[in-house]
């Protein structure tokens, strides 16, 4: 595939109001992702200001005491090492510092994402082989 059916293709998916686009091609693939325009409707919403406010401070005192960990790139989390083997880590799961958790890959590159506090994994915030942000959390903690 050449370079210019490449930018044809995400701009039609652009337009139509696409998140995310996966091209894969026998000698290459390309995963990209949109802002999508959601988030200015909702603040015209005449009810949405309240309840919009709300969530971030009920989000803040269910995850009071907790340790999150945050996804130090952007890149493709994968909650196993590879197809067909078991996950690093589920809810419920005791992990200690320096355990895996997860594989976040970038530029092809997959790099294991390490607990840095010993504890319970209480909520697991992403979806195997979605796209992460920076910043983004990835799992919370219950501290031991």
């Amino acid at each position: 595939m050449d370079l210019k059916t490449l930018n044809d293709i995400v701009k039609v998916a652009k337009d139509q109001g696409v998140a995310e686009l996966k091209v894969e091609a026998k000698d290459f693939k390309v995963s990209v992702s949109f802002m999508t325009s959601a988030a200015p409707v909702v603040h015209h919403a005449p009810t949405a200001a309240p309840v919009a406010s709300a969530i971030p401070k009920a989000a803040a005192a269910t995850d009071a005491g907790l340790h999150i960990i945050k996804s130090p790139f952007v890149g493709t989390f994968y909650s196993s090492p590879g197809p067909g083997k078991p996950i690093y880590a589920k809810i419920g799961d005791k992990v200690k510092v320096g355990q895996a958790l997860c594989v976040l890959e970038a530029m092809k590159i997959m790099n294991e994402i390490d607990a840095d506090k010993a504890g319970e994994i209480v909520e697991i915030c992403v979806d195997n082989e979605s796209l992460v942000e920076y910043g983004q959390p990835l799992f919370k903690i219950r501290p031991n």
